[in-house]
């Protein structure tokens, strides 16, 4: 009987270089300069931890629906999407509360609008970097067909 557990390591080095500054490595990997955020003593213009975590969920909804939109064989055309993390402090702590992801897809008819709206649920109920947090993360897509108004929430 063959066992479905699949594990997988992802591995990355931080080092520090100034006050609250340093950067990401990871074997083949360009260099990322990471900091605090400014409202947290951190410098403005750098990416901080918590840009690249609502950048995490936001890739990875891209990345898995155009990974299943590839297996439907979805006449996708275009895929572009904004992402907004909400951050409180709650319970004496900081935590991200909400992430909204709001996907703007173009797609190549009428009749594929929904073929995308199932492919973005499938995707967003699938998304493993959604699947690992506590926040609440909430999908408003925009999907049209190509030439079409975008219709919301579809």
């Amino acid at each position: 009987m063959k066992s479905s557990h699949k594990t997988f390591w992802y591995e990355c080095d931080v080092r520090w270089e100034s006050n609250r500054k340093g950067h990401i490595c990871s074997a083949g990997k360009p260099q990322i300069s990471i900091s605090s955020p400014p409202e947290f003593k951190g410098e403005a213009g750098i990416w901080t931890p918590e840009d690249l975590f609502v950048a995490a969920l936001n890739a990875c909804t891209m990345t898995t629906f155009l990974a299943y939109a590839q297996h439907k064989n979805l006449p996708l055309v275009a895929y572009e999407s904004d992402a907004r993390g909400e951050v409180e402090y709650l319970d004496g702590k900081f935590r991200f509360t909400k992430i909204t992801i709001k996907p703007h897809i173009e797609v190549q008819s009428e009749e594929a609008i929904s073929q995308a709206r199932q492919t973005l649920d499938d995707a967003h109920r699938n998304c493993m970097i959604a699947n690992s947090t506590t926040a609440e993360v909430e999908i408003i897509p925009q999907i049209r067909a190509s030439g079409a108004s975008p219709v919301e929430g579809q």
